[in-house]
């Protein structure tokens, strides 16, 4: 079973996003290994070469210019790290760019931040550059643009497993692909010799995230809790993820074959609209609207709108078309939306029935807050 459902996997992985770790790509020193970036690029050439198209999200940038600039220890302060990122960042791409004209390929380097993003024509933007990238037959390298990105300002990331998964909904891709310093995700603490890789996760529940088992490292922010948060974003839009590890040569290779290597996540139902990706996974919220348990049952279960009567709170200001988050009575966001109406709006017709908003704002454009064609669930069903 395991065999057939890898083969249907590589089979409909037209387009594969792949995102490669920081622990990956770099020695113990924090310097780049380019030996390894050396068998990434002839992989990455020989799925490439089977008419896929494949964009590379890859971390690295810090490591490699730790090593540039001499450094032994990740620094701790934020102008420090965007500093050394900077430094990095060129020695990243020159290396990738070298190690692709062996077989006749072009990098094309791509920095984005969450706000790029946020913003819909900016959004279009990035999706049609890197669409245009691939049709030329180049491989984008994707990396936060952490000289700009202040996590301050809620403008980061936060790790590239999330970017990864951003950009795998962005461009709709069947595939995403985690190489990390792992195999895949263990039944149990990796360390113990018990332990084994799971090969297949069907549905996402409270027992999957229970096997989280992080490794702290100096040099890498992400972990197994941010690889499993990207993987939930992918599978809920439709699409499939493969954790492995990138540490060993051919994982690429094994994985477009259909071989049962890592850890397959299966895509959680059918592929999602692009346009909803973006509001569900995308967009960072600018406020929140707390609902009761009628409006949560009728937007996640029923398909339904939010009403101004089932809204019990408002939190943050937002205006006319920001995306809200949509949380429950104790505060779990389940949903996020396109709101029809400001937050001030809101707080004045909260708990009201539709016919009766009128009397409050002197007019009623909307009979929803949010209307169900502008509303993603993101909610597991699991949980």
């Amino acid at each position: 079973m395991t065999d057939i459902v890898r083969q249907e996997i590589a089979a409909t992985a037209t387009t594969i996003v792949v995102k490669v770790g920081t622990r990956v790509l770099t020695s113990g020193t924090g310097s780049l290994n380019y030996e390894r970036i050396g068998e990434l690029a002839q992989e990455l050439h020989d799925v490439m070469s089977t008419h896929r198209k494949v964009v590379l999200v890859s971390s690295g940038a810090v490591g490699a210019g730790m090593g540039r600039l001499g450094l032994r220890e990740r620094p701790t302060e934020l102008a420090q790290l965007q500093a050394v990122a900077a430094a990095g960042q060129s020695l990243l791409v020159e290396a990738y760019e070298r190690s692709l004209q062996r077989h006749g390929r072009h990098a094309a380097q791509v920095l984005l931040t969450a706000e790029d993003l946020d913003h819909r024509k900016r959004y279009l933007n990035a999706r049609n550059t890197l669409c245009a990238l691939l049709e030329y037959g180049a491989l984008p390298i994707i990396n936060e643009n952490d000289t700009v990105s202040v996590e301050e300002l809620q403008t980061t990331f936060g790790d590239n497993d999330r970017l990864a998964a951003i950009v795998t909904n962005l461009l709709q891709a069947p595939l995403l692909v985690l190489l990390s310093d792992v195999e895949g995700l263990y039944d149990g603490d990796p360390r113990f010799p018990g332990s084994k890789v799971i090969t297949t996760v069907e549905r996402f529940g409270p027992e999957t995230l229970a096997l989280v088992r992080d490794a702290k490292s100096g040099l890498g922010k992400g972990g197994m809790a941010s690889k499993l948060e990207a993987a939930r974003m992918a599978t809920a839009s439709g699409g499939n993820v493969i954790i492995a590890s990138g540490r060993k040569p051919g994982m690429l290779r094994a994985i477009v074959a259909g071989e049962p290597v890592g850890t397959a996540f299966l895509a959680q139902g059918q592929l999602v609209a692009a346009r909803k990706r973006w509001i569900g996974y995308t967009v960072q919220p600018r406020g929140q609207l707390i609902v009761d348990a009628g409006a949560r049952k009728a937007v996640e279960w029923n398909g339904g709108s939010l009403l101004a009567i089932g809204v019990v709170k408002v939190s943050g200001h937002f205006e006319k078309g920001d995306i809200v988050a949509v949380c429950d009575l104790e505060g779990t966001e389940f949903a996020r939306g396109l709101s029809n109406y400001g937050s001030d709006d809101v707080r004045r017709i909260r708990g009201l029935k539709t016919g009766e908003i009128a009397g409050i704002l002197g007019y009623c454009p909307y009979g929803e807050v949010i209307h169900r064609d502008n509303l993603m669930v993101t909610a597991s069903h699991e949980d």
